[in-house]
């Protein structure tokens, strides 16, 4: 059977044979060996090891022994031998070390009295510590701090047993009393924490009565008189609050960060008042700044977003404070703080913010800061949602975004198209200049997803005469010369854009690595001179301003695909704004030469890979379009995809719309609610803080403010039979979740005519779970209740399972009885919640996690749309298709689910599937997960749930 430990030593050499030397060396008079000896013994004892031999040596020959650390060892030794026999009863011999016990608590050493004291705090004997207590009662009014200091915490041990209150009755009265005349700062924290646990009425009583002087106390004691405050004020309605909160505020002036920081988390909690939640933002920001620790940044953050969901008219005030922590060097700190600014952002304020992301992004140019790429993405993201909001701050943003276009970083330079591409149509007054930017910057474009978006901006924004001829030149010149290859006379295929005789330069260059001369000095970087070859154009290879070339040269036809629409549209747009039919037949001549000579490329053996079909076919469509065009086809080309787009947006922003309106739900006061008028209040003797703390209150009140999230019925449902109604015993349990740890609040009741002696709740867990105390002993009275709380840690997202039972003695019976209690299933779901994310980071984590859990369809639902809404509901989810791409019926249906854990776990579910001819539905629903656990408890979820069932 497991036993309480208040002591904890890895050892793993041990084994009982070491017991006759242990024996050997303690009877001996080396000091040293003595002092050895007792470490194993202890580190036995600890690894499970009886020694019951062992207890007579010790009392003979350690018990006399003056050295210091032997006594210490003797404690320690003393702290986890058991003290008692199989039925409950003290050990007589236990009574040979009260003696020794008494005259360390009078040696002259404070060393040795301040350890026998600590060492009574983990003692629970009564027998044994009822003959100490006068002489723990003396050590009270000892000189010496660091002996009163440990002397508070053996009577508060002592007073907390059981029956402490017989052993020393007037134990809050003595604490009291040395409260008031000690000037030791742990001292005083120790009689206070005392007095909060034992006696409340005399703390608070304190407190008030040295309510002015709190803010010189020494920060220990005043982390113990927030403690307090906080216990307190929980009961609502409280008339004495404000006398509270002026203790807080006159605690934000704190020198200790800890306490300032536990200062304004208790004032949020229990004001609402506007100067109490600003006063506590504040503190919140000076805290961001002043620390450099990372950990407590993130704390920080979290703090303030939790005021920014209760607080947001307070939070939009402190903004630039907040944004000032993007100096920190963190990603994860950027990332929160870039978060908590994004859901503040007011027309006030938004040019304001928009200004300082900007010198950020500029920031980033100088490519001094660490990951430098990945927050200039951010960035971008930043800005663009800044401007989605609120349009009129795009046009100071989207030039300087624009020069990011060639970014080495892919990601920050698809962000940056993507943001321009959504600008141009939301903000017609800003098209011309940007596509003259485009055209502007558009050879420095390397990568070729940025180059297909911006070729499809060029191809639909380009409205005048100008833009549509100087997009069809910028394409020509990063195209080059055509054909794209020539066959010499020996049957070589080569590159026509490549001189016949590659020319060698040699020329003095700066080397970045340090040349070594024949001597073994090193060469200065001005004097390396290295032999380079003049730049050619090759498949894979990235000139300066042929990008299209050495891009399609590659091998990437998709992008060849595009280039062939992008001036298919161009000519036609040519047609209707360029009065001179000469001029639309050259254009319309030079775009047919250029897809002809990439179908040519695509089909000839100089690339490894020839052209796919698809992209043969879309090239081979624009050919015949530019070959015979009518109005039907110039309607689809010109217009269509453009108003697609657009409504592409406006179903985006309706989305939006409607989720933050959802967000905005408040809570209603129920009709029969009590509404307190504020003007009919008596104002006297109030402060303004006080007075706006009651306002709050009353306005809280009057909109179900102090409404619970979950109702009694969602309570009800938490609360599961343990055992059946016929059992001795009856037992119930209300599981209460807490991100990080479960609340078991276990009703036990004695359905019997007897008294059940030492009845113990027995809890073991499986999965992810940990119990973190056991339950102690009860005695339970005929037909009484008991309330057991069990607290148990999570550490990870997965099913996990907690069983158990009730064990407890009869007089009638001498043997113990146990009823097994049912099992509890700790669900899954209440540790993820719907979250979202971009489509191309769901792709990449999909790409990336390698724990995949494949379920088949299995439902009695014959709707694809309804089986999705059930799975969403039934997993927690949020579906990232957008709902148009789920309207209407294809008898095939395929969809991406995702959700975040409380741990920081992504979940990510795929659903494919088809109906079949009879009706049924069939296919796969994919789990993918960094964890295994998160991808197994989900797929058991799915599988149990998919069916239909609730």
């Amino acid at each position: 059977m497991e036993k309480p430990s208040t002591l904890l030593v890895h050892f793993d050499k041990g084994s009982a044979a070491m017991a006759g030397e242990i024996k050997a060396d303690l009877e001996g008079s080396d000091v040293a060996a003595k002092v050895d000896a007792m470490k194993r013994a202890v580190m036995l004892l600890l690894n499970g090891e009886t020694l019951p031999q062992l207890f007579i040596t010790v009392v003979r020959y350690v018990l006399p022994s003056e050295d210091h650390t032997i006594q210490k060892l003797l404690l320690l030794y003393l702290e986890i031998i058991d003290k008692r026999d199989a039925a409950g009863r003290l050990l007589p011999e236990m009574i040979l070390i009260c003696q020794n016990l008494r005259n360390n608590l009078q040696h002259p050493n404070e060393y040795i009295r301040g350890v026998t004291l600590r060492f009574l705090c983990r003692l629970s004997e009564p027998e044994v510590l009822e003959p100490l207590v006068p002489s723990i009662l003396e050590n009270l009014e000892h000189r010496h701090h660091f002996i009163r200091r440990h002397a508070l915490s053996a009577i508060s041990a002592i007073y907390r047993l059981p029956h402490g209150d017989q052993l020393i009755p007037d134990a809050p009265e003595l604490v009291e009393r040395a409260l008031a005349s000690e000037q030791d700062a742990s001292a005083r924290r120790n009689a206070f924490l005392m007095l909060c646990s034992c006696a409340q009425v005399r703390a608070v009583a304190y407190l008030l009565s040295n309510a002015d002087r709190v803010a010189e106390w020494p920060d220990l004691l005043q982390m113990a008189a927030i403690d307090l405050i906080r216990k307190v004020c929980r009961s609502p309605n409280r008339a004495d609050k404000g006398r509270y909160i002026k203790i807080i505020i006159s605690l934000l002036s704190s020198l200790s960060t800890a306490v300032v920081y536990e200062c304004a988390g208790a004032l949020v909690s229990l004001s609402s008042a506007p100067t109490a939640v600003r006063a506590a933002a504040n503190t919140y920001c000076e805290l961001l700044s002043s620390q450099s620790d990372n950990n407590v940044k993130l704390i920080v953050l979290d703090r303030l977003n939790e005021l920014r969901t209760s607080h947001r008219d307070v939070m939009v005030d402190v903004v630039m404070d907040v944004l000032r922590a993007l100096t920190s060097p963190n990603l994860d700190v950027k990332r929160k703080v870039l978060d908590l600014v994004l859901d503040l952002l007011t027309p006030r304020n938004v040019e304001e913010v928009v200004l300082y992301l900007k010198k950020e992004v500029v920031k980033t140019q100088a490519g001094e800061l660490e990951k430098g790429g990945e927050y200039r993405q951010m960035l971008v993201q930043a800005i663009h949602a800044c401007a989605v909001e609120y349009p009129e701050v795009a046009g100071s943003v989207v030039h300087l975004l624009m020069d990011f276009l060639g970014d080495t970083n892919v990601a920050a330079a698809v962000d940056v198209v993507l943001f321009v591409r959504e600008i141009i149509e939301t903000n017609p007054k800003l098209r011309v200049s940007m596509i003259q930017s485009l055209i502007d910057t558009f050879y420095q474009i390397r990568a070729s997803r940025v180059c297909s978006c911006t070729l499809w901006i060029l191809g639909e924004y380009s409205l005048l005469l100008s833009e549509v001829e100087n997009a069809i030149s910028t394409i020509r010149q990063c195209l080059g010369d055509l054909p794209f290859y020539t066959v010499s006379e020996e049957g070589e295929a080569t590159d026509s854009a490549k001189p016949a005789q590659p020319v060698v330069n040699s020329v003095t260059v700066s080397s970045r690595r340090p040349v070594v001369l024949a001597d073994g000095t090193y060469a200065t970087q001005s004097a390396a001179t290295e032999v380079i070859s003049t730049p050619s154009v090759a498949p894979g290879s990235l000139s300066s301003t042929l990008n299209l070339r050495s891009l399609i040269l590659s091998g990437d036809f998709f992008l060849a695909a595009v280039i062939s629409c992008t001036l298919t549209k161009l000519v036609l747009r040519l047609e209707e704004v360029q009065p001179s039919k000469v001029e639309v037949n050259k254009a319309c001549t030079g775009a047919l030469l250029i897809m002809t000579s990439i179908l040519q490329l695509g089909q000839s053996s100089y690339l490894p890979h020839p052209i796919d079909n698809d992209s043969y076919d879309r090239i081979v469509l624009c050919v015949r379009l530019l070959c015979n065009t009518g109005d039907d086809v110039r309607k689809v080309w010109l217009q269509s995809c453009r108003q697609s787009f657009a409504k592409m947006l406006a179903e985006k922003q309706f989305r939006e719309t409607e989720e933050m309106k959802a967000k905005a739900q408040i809570s209603h006061a129920q009709p029969d609610d009590l509404i307190d008028f504020y003007h009919l209040k008596s104002r006297r003797g109030m402060s303004q803080l006080e007075l706006e703390d009651e306002v709050q209150d009353d306005l809280k009140a009057a909109t179900g403010g102090f409404t619970k999230d979950a109702d009694d019925a969602n309570r009800l449902n938490r609360i599961l039979q343990l055992t059946g109604f016929s059992d001795p015993v009856y037992a119930e349990a209300f599981v209460t979740v807490h991100h990080y740890d479960i609340v078991l609040d276990v009703t036990i009741i004695n359905r019997t005519k007897e008294t059940l002696q030492n009845l113990c709740l027995e809890l073991a867990t499986m999965g992810d779970l940990k119990l973190v105390d056991r339950p102690q002993n009860y005695t339970l009275a005929p037909e009484s209740s008991k309330q057991i709380r069990a607290n148990i840690k999570v550490s990870s997202t997965e099913t996990g399972v907690i069983f158990g039972n009730i064990v407890y003695e009869t007089s009638n019976v001498m043997e113990r009885s146990v009823v097994v209690l049912n099992d509890i299933h700790i669900d899954i779901m209440d540790y993820i919640s719907p979250a979202t994310c971009a489509d191309v980071t769901f792709r990449n984590m999909w790409a990336e996690f390698e724990w995949e859990n494949k379920v088949a369809v299995n439902t009695t639902i014959q709707n694809e749309k309804e089986f999705l809404d059930h799975i969403i509901k039934s997993t927690n989810m949020k579906c990232l298709t957008p709902p148009s791409a789920l309207d209407g019926e294809c008898g095939f249906l395929a969809a991406n689910l995702y959700a975040k854990s409380v741990f920081g776990e992504d979940a990510l579910v795929n659903i494919s599937i088809e109906k079949q001819s009879d009706g049924e539905l069939s296919g796969y629903i994919r789990i993918r997960s960094k964890t295994q656990g998160i991808a197994l408890s989900l797929g058991d979820k799915i599988t149990l749930k998919q069916k239909g069932g609730s």
